[in-house]
């Protein structure tokens, strides 16, 4: 009977877990979601709603070469803006949690480049926010870019 118990004590403690994790996974994909649709549709109001408000972006320019950092929030809301959404496809290419931390890689593939994205979140006040972003660009074959020095 007692061996029972003792199971039964360790099943529920790590069902208990696993339903915070899974929970914890789903309001991470809503907070990328945010970032992702948002973009897709040029809609600064949605993407703020993933990214702490000093969140960095970081990357290699493709024209120089140099690595380059912004506050990525700015860079949302001085982008042009379309009329249309982007013809792109965007994925979750996997979500790493620990605790109160986690990590994202994200894939976007348009008609002229594939940008992969890895990104940060902590849970602040318990809400999952996007506080770092790296990301880089491969162009397709039939893109060129001129590098100016």
């Amino acid at each position: 009977m007692r061996k029972i118990l003792i199971t039964s004590i360790i099943v529920i403690t790590f069902s208990i877990s696993a339903i915070a994790q899974e929970s914890d996974y789903s309001l991470i994909e809503k907070t990328l979601y945010y970032y992702l649709d948002g973009d897709l549709v040029d809609d600064f109001e949605v993407i703020k709603k993933g990214f702490h408000q000093k969140t960095i972006m970081k990357s290699i320019s493709l024209k120089t070469g140099k690595y380059r950092e912004s506050n990525a929030l700015e860079v949302f809301r001085k982008a042009k803006k379309r009329s249309v959404p982007k013809p792109v496809k965007s994925k979750i290419v996997y979500i790493n949690i620990t605790s109160t931390a986690a990590s994202a890689k994200l894939e976007t593939e348009s008609a002229r480049a594939i940008v992969t994205d890895y990104i940060q979140l902590l849970k602040i006040d318990g809400i999952w926010k996007i506080v770092s972003k790296i990301y880089t660009v491969k162009l397709k074959k039939s893109t060129v870019v001129n590098k100016t020095n």
